[in-house]
């Protein structure tokens, strides 16, 4: 049954989907865009923090031509089209691997690890990529 906003049973959970791993190389960061949108699509409170070499998912630029890999980074920006608007990067991740925020494809908040965690703390279900 759905209810006015959307969601089976009118039951809206916070879910955060973290993503861990680079963009290219194994299937999960192009999974874990794949169940956000389906969770987005749900009415569900969908959160995507990107921690470890998992900011790489969102650097600016990726030529993937070389390897023969479609470079799926452009489909970040369809997130704010399905309402998926809480984007998190780990400041840590990003300072390790040399990245600011200027060099994302999309607009994210800045976490500490505390932060993070306190975050994740908050959520009903937690997915990792």
């Amino acid at each position: 049954m759905y209810e006015e906003d959307g969601a089976p049973g009118g039951i809206v959970k916070k879910i955060a989907y973290v993503n861990r791993r680079a963009p290219h190389g194994t299937i999960y960061a192009l999974e874990g865009l794949e169940v956000v949108l389906i969770g987005a699509a749900f009415d569900q409170d969908v959160s995507m923090i990107f921690v470890d070499d998992g900011v790489y998912d969102l650097k600016r630029g990726q030529d993937t031509g070389v390897s023969g890999i479609k470079n799926f980074s452009p489909a970040y920006r369809a997130l704010e089209m399905y309402d998926v608007e809480k984007l998190y990067a780990e400041s840590e991740s990003l300072q390790k691997r040399g990245l600011v925020v200027e060099d994302l494809i999309v607009p994210v908040e800045v976490l500490s690890s505390a932060e993070v965690a306190e975050l994740l703390a908050g959520q009903d279900i937690v997915l990792n990529f």
